[in-house]
């Protein structure tokens, strides 16, 4: 669930910063950005102690 909601929050950041005037691919790697930190991070939590392996 926190994939799709960082994906939908980078795109609605994307189309903002793309139509105040900042160049269509700079927008994108910092969406870009934004979905590979989240899904990074699941994965890393995965690996965490204290985290039930069930």
């Amino acid at each position: 669930m926190a994939i799709t909601v960082a994906t939908a929050a980078a795109l609605v950041i994307w189309v903002v910063m793309w139509s105040v005037g900042i160049k269509a691919l700079d927008a994108s790697m910092l969406a870009l950005a934004i979905v590979l930190l989240v899904a990074t991070g699941r994965i890393v939590m995965r690996y965490l102690p204290g985290r039930d392996r069930a």
